[in-house]
């Protein structure tokens, strides 16, 4: 097995581990004074636990180092951003949304090459 192999499902565990904790810390424990960021941290958490399962897919890619890279940048990049904006009530927080969006996007995309 390879690095890139081993690293990605080793993100992929730790991101996925993550993604349930954060979902169950949402689920009952995330409390914010206005609804709207229960929401925008339920879709992070969605987002973050499907593209943790793409992270773990990586190795099986024919190039699995973008496809790892891409992923692990849009989780970061998009459910990062998505977690501060809830977490803070800060929509300031949501630049790099955008950015892992697309990062994720392209994960896809490498997955399909």
């Amino acid at each position: 097995m390879s690095r890139v192999s081993r690293a990605s499902r080793l993100l992929a565990g730790l991101s996925g581990a993550s993604a349930v904790g954060a979902g169950a810390y949402g689920a009952h424990k995330f409390k914010p004074k206005d609804e709207h960021y229960s929401v925008v941290y339920q879709r992070a958490n969605q987002y973050h636990l499907i593209h943790s399962f793409l992270l773990g897919m990586a190795p099986l890619a024919r190039y699995p180092l973008p496809v790892a890279s891409l992923a692990t940048l849009g989780i970061g990049g998009f459910c990062g951003s998505c977690y501060a904006v809830a977490l803070t009530e800060d929509r300031s927080w949501s630049i790099g949304a955008p950015f892992g969006g697309m990062a994720l996007i392209a994960a896809w995309l490498a997955l399909a090459l």
